[in-house]
């Protein structure tokens, strides 16, 4: 599993511990957030040491990358960041997961045809005002993205407290739409 923008490290730690026979790569592209991951995975046999990652970056490189990734897993990194990031997010999962691997990325979206929660429109108004290249996503917009790069949204599953939590693949068979 290789966790983007890992933050403090506690989604390494918590969920390494559900996940036997995993070997989880936490990242980030903030270099101080390092030492937090190694604290919240300190003893914890299958977390390997966190590296710098910005998802930006193209191609993504370092010895620790192994080809043919299984799985990605990213929460709360696309509304707290530039467009950019998205980008960068599919096309390095494009090219480092292995042919039945998924990338797993979880928050709040916009969806098209759903109504938002009124929390959830005044978080992205909160963010946007922190920084107008900050805000939620909507799922169509990153569906297009994954699309492009020949990534597909395979699994929308609701979440607690208005989040999604969206699984891409390669290929189209079984798409689902979003927004339903």
């Amino acid at each position: 599993m290789l966790e983007i923008a890992s933050g403090t490290g506690q989604h390494a730690a918590y969920f390494s511990a559900g996940l036997p026979g995993w070997q989880w790569q936490p990242t980030d592209a903030d270099a101080t957030a390092l030492a937090s991951i190694s604290a919240w995975c300190a003893g914890v046999a299958r977390v390997r040491p966190p590296r710098l990652l910005d998802v930006r970056s193209q191609p993504w490189t370092g010895e620790w990358l192994e080809p043919g990734v299984d799985a990605m897993f990213c929460a709360n990194l696309i509304h707290i960041s530039p467009w950019s990031c998205s980008v960068g997010l599919m096309q390095g999962a494009a090219r480092h997961l292995a042919v039945h691997g998924m990338l797993v990325t979880y928050g709040p979206y916009l969806e098209d045809q759903m109504p938002t929660a009124a929390r959830n429109l005044a978080f992205d108004a909160d963010l946007r005002r922190r920084d107008p290249d900050w805000g939620l996503r909507r799922v169509a917009d990153l569906a297009a993205q994954a699309h492009s790069v020949g990534l597909h949204l395979r699994q929308r599953v609701q979440m607690p407290a208005n989040n999604l939590l969206l699984v891409w693949t390669r290929g189209a068979q079984g798409d689902v739409v979003p927004g339903r």
